[in-house]
């Protein structure tokens, strides 16, 4: 049996891959995956990729794009979420702060550099008309590290997926100041080019089942229910989320790749941008 370490946000876009897990789908096609949680978002994953702790990790389009234009040997198995991410933009509860425009010349939390919280910062910024070269990081890793920082005033702002942070916004601990869309579509499938040379039949199995799945998703009875409870959130959040969102089943597009790197350079966040076939593997 193959071994495959796949590595992932503990958040609900992610269940499709607990069904296959826990169902022994994937034990079927003679694999065993094993499935690890980041807390860390992407930039945690990206380390973990390199370093071979995993060997797929489910990760943001903007992330993966900006790693593989700065030399990263990862390629894009295919696309996984192809709706946007909803990022909130959350201030601690007690904060003077009420509006995203209040937000200006104050500091960021964000996971790590090249994190989803660190890129859609300066899509926020373009978005607000700030000066994007000015934009101020307080490193926090985790959600965890954002709970401690805003009410400690070591950052003013912290951007994280909406329906993850809406239990902390509802309990009082957050409080939601704006939203802010990613302009593509939010998470890809990605693996090293060498993981991916040396076991494309293996992954092929893996991805139609996952994708036999997630083509049905949200047909499964009960599913609001079922994630409302696995995930700590209200049924009807977890309901407009599931209006919101979209499972992909095939190669991110080349619109898509062109888009994000065109956004990212114009940001400076990339200095230089790359033909489609360096970021998606030869199918």
């Amino acid at each position: 049996m193959t071994k495959i370490r796949v590595g992932g946000v503990p958040e609900h876009f992610n269940y499709p891959w607990h069904i296959a897990i826990e169902e022994k789908l994937f034990n079927k096609e003679n694999l065993d995956v094993e499935w690890i949680d980041f807390y860390g978002g992407t930039g945690e994953l990206s380390e973990a990729l390199k370093n071979n702790e995993i060997d797929i990790a489910i990760m943001l389009t903007e992330g993966i794009v900006k790693e593989i234009i700065e030399g990263s040997n990862f390629k894009i198995l295919q696309n996984y979420i192809s709706s946007p991410l909803i990022w909130g933009i959350h201030v601690a509860a007690n904060s003077s702060y009420q509006k995203i425009s209040d937000l200006e010349n104050t500091k960021a939390a964000i996971s790590r550099y090249g994190s989803g919280s660190h890129l859609l910062a300066y899509i926020n910024a373009k978005n607000q008309g700030w000066n994007t070269e000015e934009l101020d990081f307080e490193v926090i890793n985790d959600l965890s590290g954002a709970i401690e920082a805003l009410p400690n005033d070591d950052a003013q702002y912290f951007m994280w997926e909406h329906f993850t942070t809406k239990p902390l916004v509802d309990d009082g601990t957050f409080r939601r100041v704006g939203d802010c869309p990613s302009p593509w579509p939010c998470f890809v499938i990605a693996s090293t080019e060498n993981y991916y040379q040396n076991n494309a039949e293996e992954i092929k199995k893996l991805l139609s089942i996952l994708n036999a799945i997630t083509e049905d998703f949200k047909e499964i009875e009960n599913l609001s229910e079922i994630l409302a409870e696995r995930y700590q959130q209200k049924e009807k959040d977890i309901s407009l989320w599931l209006e919101k969102t979209e499972w992909g089943q095939k190669q991110v597009k080349k619109e898509t790749i062109e888009e994000t790197q065109n956004q990212l350079f114009d940001l400076k966040l990339i200095e230089k941008k790359l033909p489609y076939q360096d970021f998606v593997v030869k199918s």
